[in-house]
């Protein structure tokens, strides 16, 4: 795996990412950049929920075959999978967590990590709006 260097590229996998659960139905997809943040232990956050496991697990399946197919990388680690409650891909200076919608509101992890800067993003749903 190889591991990405230079902040625009982080920045266009978090998009990459933002998009593919965005299209794929996920609820409340944020996108946060921890770079200014003391001691966070990525660049950016994608944070997204989803409404059931299945749901959950399609999400993180089309996070990582979009970004495969875009970047030709693999996540470093994926955690989570077979309960499918918090799915956590690790892209190294990108991390992407996918949750059912409890166990988000239960962790908050937008708000532990709020001294971030969100991100805006565009999608087909906003476009059309």
């Amino acid at each position: 795996m190889t591991k990405i260097n230079n902040n625009k590229e982080s920045e266009v996998l978090a998009r990459l990412a933002a998009q593919a659960l965005d299209e794929k139905k996920g609820d409340d997809v944020r996108i946060l950049d921890l770079r200014k943040v003391h001691g966070a232990p990525a660049e950016y956050f994608v944070i997204a929920s989803g409404n059931v496991p299945s749901h959950v697990s399609a999400l993180s399946d089309t996070v990582f075959e979009t970004v495969k197919k875009a970047t030709g990388l693999n996540p470093h680690k994926i955690e989570g999978y077979q309960n499918a409650e918090w799915i956590l891909m690790d892209y190294f200076d990108v991390v992407v967590h996918i949750f059912q919608k409890e166990k988000r509101a239960f962790f908050r992890l937008d708000e532990l990590w709020s001294d971030g800067e969100e991100v805006a993003i565009t999608s087909d749903k906003t476009d059309k709006q």
